[in-house]
This record gives C-alpha cells, sequence and structure tokens, in this order.
C-alpha cells in the first residue's frame, strides 16, 4: 500500500527514489530477509521510469544467449565507452544484467528481446542485435487505487493524449501497412472497457515504461514493501563517519527514516536544475528541453551525496535525445516538449544548423545525434537548436516528435498558433528558408546534395543509411536506401530541434557493488546509489536501447545483494 505518512521509524534498507531502480532496489533487498521502504517525494510513483519506453540493454538475455557473450559484451562496452568506463563497473554489469533480469522474471515482471534490434554502434566488435528489451503490456487493474497513483506516461507515448501505445504499434503507425486495423483495434479496447471508462478517461492498459514500474509496483504490493510518498529527502544521518539513516521534510517538518543496514540514493539526476544544467552540462541548455517530470530530478540526492563526501563523476553529461515542443492542445498557451526519437533516420528529412548546413548523420542513435549537436555547436555556435526540414511525403507517413502523420494530424487539425510559429510551412525551399531566417541558396545547396544521396543511395557527406542500426530504424520500402529520400515535394517543412535530455548521468562514483565512493577511492558505509543518481557506469556514453534503466535496475540489484551480504557478515560470529 502506498501512503504518504511512515509506517515505522527504522528499516533494514531506506531506499530514496520511486522509480525502477528504486524498486528494484527494494524488492531485491527484501526477498534477502531484509526490511526495506521506498521514499519518494512526489505524490506519484515512477518518476521518469514511467515516462521512458521502460527498454533495458541486456547482453545474454533469453533470446539471445547462445549467439552473445561476456566477453562479446566486454569487447562491445570497451569500445562503446572510448575508454571512458571502469572495466570492474562494465563487467560487473555484463556478468549480471540478465540475472537480474530473471529475478525480474521471477517476480512477473516480463520483457522480450526486440528482434533485430541493433546495438547503437552495430559496426564496433562484439555489437550483437536483439540486446534491447521491452516489457509486456499489463493490466492496470491489477494495481487497484495504486493505478491512480503512478506517473503518466509522456504524451509521445499516447496516442491523441488518450491511448497507450506500445512499440508495436509505433510500427504500424510509421512504417507498414495495417495501421488502420491496429487503430481501430486500440480505440474499440478502449472504449469498450465501459466499467473502466466511467472511472477514468486513463487507459487501464500499462504500456512501455508504465507496464514496467506497474510490475515492480504489484510485487511490492504482494510483499507488502512500504512505499511512502510525499516526502522530500534534505539530509542524510551520519553517525561515526557510517551512513544510518535519511531525514526527509514532509509539510515542513522533519522526518527521520533509520536504516540499519544501508541508505540506497535513486533520486534521478539534474536535469531539472537550471543552475547545475548552466555549471556543468557542455554548451547552453534549457530545462524546458529536457524529456523528464517537470521539477522533479533537481539534484539533491548527488548534492546531499557529495556532501557526506562522496565523489562526483561525469557531470558534464546526458542521456541526449534531441527534442520539439508543440502547443498543448487541451491547455491554451501551455508548451509541450516532445522526443524526436528515430523520426531523423526516416526518409524525405533532414537536419541543418541554423545557416542551413548538414552536420552530421542524422540516422545515428538519438544521444550521438546529441553529441553531434553538441560538437557543431562547439564550432559554429548555430547547432543547438538546428531545423529538421522534411516534404509532403514525410509529411502524410510519418511523425516528427508530437506532429503526427497528416492521415492522423492534418495540418488542419494543429493547435492553434502551430504553423509558421512552431511548425514552418512553405510551398518551396527558398520561401521556407526565408520563414526561419536562413540563405535560400545555402538551404537549396543542402537540399539537392540531400536529393541527389537519396537517389544514388550514398551520402558522402556524412553516410547516412550505411549502418544496420540506420537501416532499421529507416523505412524499408524506401529504395535504395531506407534512411533516405528526396526533398522535392511541397509543402515544405521546418521545426526546431533542441538539445533535449533523458535525464542526466552524472553523479555519485559508484563501484560495482553499488556502493557510494570517496574521492579516496573507498566506500562510504552505508550508502549506496544507482540510476541517474549514480555517474553513469558506461562513462557518460550509450551503448545500445535501454542503457539507461538497464544499469539503473542491474546495479540497483547488485547494491542489495552486496548489503545483504556485508549484513550476513556483521550478524555471523566470528571463529574461535
Amino acid at each position: 500500500m502506498a501512503t504518504d505518512m511512515v509506517l515505522e521509524e527504522t528499516y533494514d534498507v531506506v531506499v530514496v527514489g520511486s522509480g525502477c531502480g528504486g524498486m528494484v532496489a527494494a524488492l531485491r533487498a527484501h526477498d534477502l530477509g531484509l526490511s526495506a521502504i521506498v521514499v519518494e517525494k512526489e505524490q506519484f510513483y515512477g518518476g521518469t521510469s514511467a515516462r521512458s519506453g521502460g527498454g533495458t540493454w541486456i547482453p545474454l538475455n533469453d533470446a539471445i544467449k547462445d549467439v552473445d557473450s561476456v566477453d562479446k559484451a566486454m569487447a562491445y562496452l570497451r569500445a562503446a565507452t572510448y575508454g571512458a568506463a571502469r572495466d570492474e563497473c562494465l563487467r560487473a554489469y555484463a556478468e549480471n544484467a540478465h540475472v537480474m533480469t530473471s529475478y525480474l522474471e521471477s517476480l512477473g515482471v516480463r520483457s522480450f528481446a526486440v528482434p533485430g534490434y541493433p546495438d547503437y554502434l552495430p559496426d564496433f566488435p562484439g555489437a550483437v542485435n536483439s540486446r534491447g528489451m521491452l516489457p509486456l503490456n499489463a493490466d492496470g487493474k491489477m494495481l487497484g487505487e495504486e493505478f491512480f497513483r503512478m506517473q503518466d506516461s509522456t504524451v509521445f507515448l499516447k496516442a491523441l493524449n488518450r491511448y497507450a501505445i506500445d512499440f508495436r504499434m509505433i510500427g504500424a503507425f510509421t512504417r507498414g501497412p495495417g495501421w488502420q486495423m491496429t487503430a481501430l483495434r486500440m480505440v474499440l479496447d478502449y472504449w469498450l472497457d465501459i466499467p473502466w471508462r466511467l472511472k477514468t478517461r486513463l487507459d487501464r492498459r500499462l504500456t512501455m515504461g508504465r507496464a514496467m514500474v506497474g510490475g515492480l509496483r504489484k510485487a511490492m504490493m504482494d510483499r507488502n514493501i512500504p512505499l511512502a510518498l510525499g516526502l522530500r529527502l534534505v539530509d542524510l544521518d551520519v553517525r561515526n563517519d557510517r551512513v544510518v539513516g535519511g531525514v526527509f521534510e514532509r509539510r515542513g517538518l522533519p522526518v527521520t527514516i533509520s536504516a540499519r543496514q544501508a541508505v540506497i540514493l535513486a533520486t534521478g539526476g539534474f536535469e531539472q536544475n537550471q543552475e547545475m544544467r548552466s555549471a556543468h552540462l557542455p554548451v547552453p541548455s534549457n530545462i524546458d528541453w529536457s524529456l523528464t517530470p517537470i521539477n522533479q530530478n533537481v539534484g539533491e540526492g548527488i548534492a546531499i551525496g557529495k556532501k557526506v563526501g562522496a565523489q562526483i563523476e561525469c557531470m558534464d553529461s546526458a542521456w541526449w535525445c534531441p527534442s520539439m515542443k508543440l502547443p498543448d492542445p487541451e491547455t491554451p498557451s501551455a508548451v509541450v516538449t516532445h522526443q524526436v526519437f528515430a523520426d531523423r533516420a526516416l526518409p524525405f528529412s533532414m537536419c541543418v544548423d541554423q545557416h542551413g548546413r548538414r552536420f552530421c548523420n542524422e540516422a545515428i542513435s538519438y544521444d550521438r545525434f546529441g553529441l553531434a549537436m553538441i560538437d557543431a555547436h562547439k564550432k559554429t555556435g548555430a547547432a543547438s537548436p538546428c531545423w529538421m526540414i522534411f516534404d509532403k511525403n514525410y509529411r502524410k507517413q510519418y511523425p516528427c516528435g508530437g506532429l503526427l502523420p497528416s492521415f492522423l494530424m492534418p495540418d488542419w487539425s494543429l493547435p492553434r498558433g502551430t504553423l509558421n510559429s512552431f511548425v514552418f510551412r512553405a510551398n518551396s525551399i527558398a520561401e521556407l528558408a526565408k520563414l526561419i531566417n536562413i540563405d535560400p541558396k545555402v538551404l537549396a545547396d543542402s537540399t539537392e546534395k540531400m536529393n541527389t544521396a537519396a537517389r544514388t543511395g550514398d551520402d558522402p557527406e556524412f553516410g547516412r543509411g550505411s549502418t544496420t542500426y540506420c537501416h532499421f530504424m529507416g523505412d524499408r520500402r524506401v529504395k535504395p536506401n531506407p534512411a533516405l529520400g528526396a526533398i522535392e515535394k511541397p509543402p515544405f517543412y521546418a521545426v526546431l530541434i533542441y538539445l533535449g535530455d533523458l535525464g542526466t548521468n552524472g553523479g555519485i562514483r559508484i563501484d560495482e557493488h553499488g556502493r557510494a565512493m570517496r574521492g579516496d577511492h573507498n566506500a562510504i558505509p552505508g550508502l549506496y546509489a544507482c540510476g541517474n543518481t549514480s555517474g553513469s557506469v558506461f562513462g557518460g556514453y550509450y551503448p545500445g536501447a535501454g542503457g539507461t534503466l538497464g544499469p539503473a535496475m542491474t546495479f540497483a540489484y547488485l547494491a542489495a545483494n552486496d548489503i545483504a551480504e556485508q549484513a550476513r557478515r556483521r550478524n555471523t560470529p566470528s571463529a574461535a
């Protein structure tokens, strides 16, 4: 059961943060014989995890265990992290991520490997397809009233801001035949669920991140693990150089919850803290560009960990994901930030800087596109934000962030004030260039080069469509290159693309057990961290789909294992 009151004052393990990492830590600690509580500062649980795709990057998962190995995973991770990650943490992940996933299966939280989904750097040594996994859909009815306490999903994962969608639906709506039947089934399932419709407009189906969060919350409920909402961490209780609890604030009053064994910080990153963004991130950025819950991840866990002596690392890094803005159709004068995930990889489009020039392969993974924006902006000062340019062919078939294909969202249905304010439209490339203050000759030249590449299937400038990842994310119906299509059918469109993120990934340095480390490389007794509160075990790089939640949950699992082992040792009498 969830409560805004603390049921007891002392537990073996106090977990701060109710995302997937925090809940896995509490579940594993409980199953190893320790009492645990999850404490969340918001009135809703699930955090950024509930708004995510719920993906996990899992080497050696059951679908690929015959073709993958720890050695392959290590070779790939070493290459993909460019020497920035510590080998012992990479090995702990390579050896234990699939063990953690098997543990989730035992809890009833099931995922599937996405067939053919490439690693983000598919040409690197050790790369293997289908390490990316997604949770199976779940029925929110299993949660009872707890369903209504879960963080809502992002608008990107709700068709028409109402119907929960999953990976299969996204594919049907954007890349293949049969979308009409998929859409009809989705709508009928929603409206024919009459008892639920009488309760709420929220879709009962839990998909993507909410499916993972819902499954974990149900497992907590089955074990009577308390979840305390509305308590904000303000300090750690440290005695004799050991963390022995947390000091929280509820409605302005202090609450101390003691931990016999350990505190695990899983409070998220600092992406919603503009002061920390400005101090640490490599180019100017804004909290409004982030795709995480507003005002939630403000870095308090990182700051409090630093206060008690934890070393901080990777603070100039984030899980970059380009974003765009559209007016909120349901709230006048409000703007919604949408992620631009694989949209850039689809044909009949390109991305240019504010001078009208392409600066990278648009079909690379979203994190690498963010890195390319940063590199280009450092050189020219004109790539953050940048422009995505596309034509009618693109508009009628594919989404661009929150701009759904025109067969679902024709131009006439866009919220008032959208055209030529958020989405720019013109009947020629020259007109479009003038609308967005770009030299028409420069944009025309970039467009002609893209069109030549589309006709030949070869992009000599940046190699768009040259890897298996590009092909997977493109449209296989388009020949000769699924990632390339000529931008030639009017009207033409432009939208601003911002340096968005799925969270920052700098924070408390942890070891292979999830223990918080001091600058002298010694662990802080009684303190652990996971997820975006900890410095990325990948050194700030992103090896594949689910590279955020995978480590968060795996090192939460490892932290609970280590806490239980340390407790066992302390309670075992020494041999005479």
